[in-house]
């Protein structure tokens, strides 16, 4: 399947962007990666700025995780706990690696694009609790208070293992994914009774 130039464009912006930042990004940089000639403009054949091809990228990686922000979706019938909750931790898992330049790039320009950063993290990181949380809630019989609780302990979990990876460059828990993830069933199989 051939990818549109605005794809590519894409896909070499948010990669150049999570790993040399946004301000270390040049359009210069975006076009060669893209495989446009550098410096011809290229660029602005699909993106009026710099900015707002940032901000694509961003949403279109928000749009990709739409089945991790409503997790109920992902167990329909199983009626297995611990096996749900093993499902839901490999794929959280998976999800975060697969947008690690995402990820990076919210942790850099939280100070400088607050406004987009926001928003990203109210799509990304406050419905994914919040569905998580709902899921609890129906499916332990948690009240919502208790249900969000625990979603922000557990979600953390997860969540801070794939950051301290990412914005430090190395492992520095060096806990293997299959015990962690054998570890976080069990305690939240635990915190749900």
């Amino acid at each position: 399947m051939a990818v549109s130039t605005r794809e590519r464009i894409l896909d070499a912006a948010m990669e150049l962007f999570g790993r040399q930042g946004y301000k270390g990004t040049s359009v210069v940089q975006i076009e060669r990666a893209a495989g446009l000639s550098p410096g011809a403009g290229g660029i602005y054949h699909h993106f009026r700025t710099k900015e707002e091809l940032l901000a694509a990228g961003i949403e279109r990686h928000l749009s990709r995780l739409a089945a991790l922000r409503d997790i109920r979706a992902l167990f329909t019938g199983l009626g297995d706990l611990r096996a749900e909750l093993t499902l839901t931790a490999r794929y959280a898992l998976a999800e975060l690696d697969r947008e690690a330049d995402l990820l990076r790039i919210l942790a850099s320009e939280s100070r400088t694009r607050p406004d987009l950063v926001e928003s990203a993290v109210r799509q990304l990181v406050q419905a994914t609790y919040a569905g998580f949380a709902d899921w609890l809630a129906e499916r332990a019989g948690l009240s919502p208070e208790r249900a969000e609780a625990v979603a922000a302990v557990a979600l953390g979990a997860l969540f801070s293992t794939r950051l301290l990876r990412l914005l430090l460059g190395a492992d520095p828990i060096g806990v293997d994914d299959s015990q962690f993830v054998e570890t976080w069933v069990e305690m939240v199989a635990a915190l749900l009774g």
